[in-house]
Formats: structure tokens, C-alpha cells, sequence
């Protein structure tokens, strides 16, 4: 039997990723509704797009860390490193603009407003993200140790026999 433990030695609950979720989301939030009222120029407009992506960017937010949970690269053995951070930040970012974007456009109806939005998202959002994960990996409420794995793995293990 395989044990891919070794290849992650902690991974996240889904409670954890939610509220992770949440955390992100009430800060993409007023960032969103901030760029978009400076750039569209309609305080409808922002507060319509940032309030629609409360519902799409946790949805999308918990499936982005679902798929990370399962990427072993760049988990340290008590938290996640750096370049891990960094990466989750780009590749987070590049779905959340492309949303900021369509969901800009159909209220503002404006295609160049919104294309400016979802770029200027890509230098506030990174940054922002980055230091949520760099705080949220000095939290380890939700995470599952490697101890913790072994621990099921070997009594998941008895059960089989």
C-alpha cells in the first residue's frame, strides 16, 4: 500500500480551507470595490462587483485550495514555504482576474474599464494574498500533521486486515 504521507507531511482541513476562504474573501472584497470605483467610476458598479464575487470567489477560492492541498511541493514540515505562497498567490490570482473581469463587464458594460480592473487586481491581489497565506501559515488550527496521518494510515490499515 502506498503512503503519499510522506510526499505531504501536513495537509488542511476543509473547515480550515473555508474560513481561509473567508478570511480572503472579505479582503478581496473591499479591494475589488475600491479599484473598481477609482476605475469604472460608479460606486452601483463597484458595489455591485465586489458583492457578486463574495459568491464566486469563495466558491472558486475553496476549489484553488482543494487543488493545492493535494500538490506537495513546497510543504515544510510545519508550514508552507515562501515560493509555495508566492505560486498560490499567480495562479489564484489568474482565475480571481478573470472573473473580476466578466463579472465587472456585465454591470459596467464597460470592456476596457473592466480589462483595467482585473490587471490592476494582478499587483494589489498578489501581494495581498501573499501576506494572508504568510499569516495564515503561522496559524495551525486545521491542520492535519504527518503524525496525524500516520496515525489513520495505520489504524485504517488494521481495519483492512
Amino acid at each position: 500500500m502506498e503512503d503519499n504521507h510522506y510526499l505531504c507531511p501536513m495537509k488542511d482541513s476543509n473547515l480550515r480551507s473555508f474560513i481561509k476562504g473567508v478570511s480572503w474573501r472579505i479582503i478581496g472584497t473591499i479591494d475589488t470595490f475600491i479599484l473598481s470605483y477609482f476605475i469604472i467610476g460608479s460606486v452601483k458598479v463597484a458595489t455591485l462587483t465586489a458583492f457578486t464575487e463574495v459568491a464566486t470567489k469563495i466558491i472558486l477560492y475553496f476549489l484553488h485550495e482543494r487543488i493545492w492541498n493535494v500538490i506537495p511541493w513546497g510543504r515544510q514540515k510545519n508550514k508552507p514555504a515562501h515560493l509555495r505562497s508566492l505560486a498560490k498567490g499567480i495562479s489564484w490570482r489568474f482565475f480571481g482576474s478573470i472573473d473580476t473581469i466578466f463579472i465587472s463587464f456585465i454591470y459596467s458594460g464597460n470592456p476596457l474599464g473592466s480589462i483595467k480592473l482585473g490587471t490592476s487586481e494582478l499587483l494589489t491581489k498578489v501581494a495581498l494574498f501573499y501576506i494572508h497565506e504568510r499569516v495564515w501559515a503561522l496559524i495551525n488550527w486545521g491542520r492535519i500533521f504527518e503524525k496525524e496521518l500516520i496515525e489513520v494510515n495505520i489504524s485504517s490499515q488494521k481495519n483492512s486486515l
